[in-house]
């Protein structure tokens, strides 16, 4: 088949859409299919480039410098007479297709796929939906957003969620086949009476040939200033407000406060964002709260070799790839009840769920399973039977048999 993937953000960027686009179009052309990806350009202008036998056209962007490109590391706030000033603008700024009608139409003329792949409703994705229907070609589309992963203040978070929602619906609506990670975020947010298209759960999937328990490297202690005889709880993922991270070290320092130092644990948490500064300054003046940065595959699988103990605050996930990854190399996972991640994270099974915003709750979960080996070894085995279902391989089936499918009907 000839499949196009339209997304708004794409390798190297780090997130949920960025990396599970990428991990899509790599393993369908690995499968023999040939795949385009239609994404923003990182330099601003318009050129295309072959990798990993994956054609992937950069349309020209702007650089929307109120938010970073997920790819630089974040750099510290500035300081006026020694207080750190908000940083509203940064220098390597997320990159944006604004008006890309016309290169679209050119790239998916030229490629002419039998299907195409539209990830998120951003202009470029719009697009390509557009170009579709003007010439009778299929249209899958993904949603990997839930209406609260924009931040709005309480007042007015009820009217502004029903919107976005009724606009994801809406989108929905123009496709031949709509796909969610998991069954509870369809039902958090696609109404399947009113939507007359059909819609699956598909996971996100990971690669269990990398992800997969291991014994740690001692020079990746060293690397990162790790204590080897420490139990590590870690936390992976965008270090932005949306994610919570801070009720993650306020979990971590209550329990420290509460047991002293005989639970004998370190907190590394790896990743980047606008809410880095602000973690860091949370957790100064503690050794035992480790910030590791951005790190990429493959120096990540041994990372998550390190860990003992998974554990994420983020209540807008509609799956979690991070808690996927974990799972998959046999860690306990501690999660919040939210978004739709107890589908990975199943309570009393494989780790413990979490109200949201129940900082002693989480600081609870976290001494239980640091403290009983039993426990965490049967949540451990318990993992990595749940991340067998999400396969990477079965991942690409589910979609392939979906493209398969929308061109019949075609």
């Amino acid at each position: 088949m000839k499949i196009a993937i339209a997304t708004a953000v794409y390798y190297p960027q780090i997130n949920g859409v960025a990396v599970f686009a990428h991990n899509l179009a790599v393993g369908l052309a690995g499968r023999g299919h040939e795949v385009l990806v239609i994404c923003p350009s990182r330099t601003g202008r318009n050129y295309t480039e072959v990798v990993d036998d994956v054609k992937t056209v950069y349309l020209r962007s702007v650089d929307a410098k109120v938010y970073p490109d997920q790819i630089h590391s974040v750099p510290e706030k500035k300081k006026v007479l020694g207080a750190a000033v908000p940083r509203l603008w940064y220098r390597h700024g997320l990159r944006v297709s604004v008006f890309p009608q016309v290169e679209v139409a050119r790239a998916l003329g030229d490629f002419q796929p039998d299907v195409v792949h539209v990830q998120v409703s951003d202009p470029i994705g719009l697009s390509v939906v557009w170009w579709a229907r003007k010439h009778k070609v299929p249209v899958v589309t993904t949603e990997h957003n839930q209406p609260e992963v924009l931040r709005v203040p309480g007042v007015v978070k009820k009217p502004v969620n029903a919107l976005l929602s009724a606009y994801f619906r809406n989108r929905q609506s123009k496709s031949d086949f709509v796909t969610m990670p998991t069954e509870q975020a369809i039902r958090g947010l696609l109404k399947r009476k009113e939507l007359k298209v059909p819609i699956a759960a598909v996971s996100n999937g990971v690669d269990l040939k990398h992800f997969k328990p291991g014994k740690p490297v001692k020079a990746v202690y060293e690397k990162y200033k790790l204590d080897k005889n420490r139990k590590t709880l870690l936390s992976l993922g965008r270090l932005d407000p949306e994610k919570n991270v801070g009720a993650v070290i306020e979990a971590f320092l209550e329990m420290e406060a509460k047991t002293g130092d005989k639970v004998g644990a370190q907190l590394a948490i790896v990743g980047d964002g606008v809410d880095k500064a602000r973690l860091m300054k949370m957790a100064r003046g503690h050794e035992n709260i480790h910030f590791l940065g951005r790190i990429v595959p493959p120096e990540l699988y041994k990372i998550y070799q390190l860990g003992d103990v998974f554990v994420t605050a983020s209540e807008i996930e509609t799956q979690g790839i991070v808690l996927i990854e974990a799972a998959a190399c046999g860690l306990p996972l501690i999660a919040v009840d939210a978004g739709a991640v107890s589908e990975v994270c199943v309570d009393g099974v494989n780790g413990f769920l979490c109200k949201p915003r129940d900082v002693s709750g989480m600081a609870e979960a976290m001494m239980k399973i640091l403290v009983d080996d039993k426990m965490r070894q049967r949540f451990a085995n318990a993992s990595l039977k749940i991340a067998g279902e999400h396969d990477f391989e079965k991942t690409l089936d589910k979609f392939e048999n979906i493209y398969k499918r929308v061109m019949e009907g075609h």
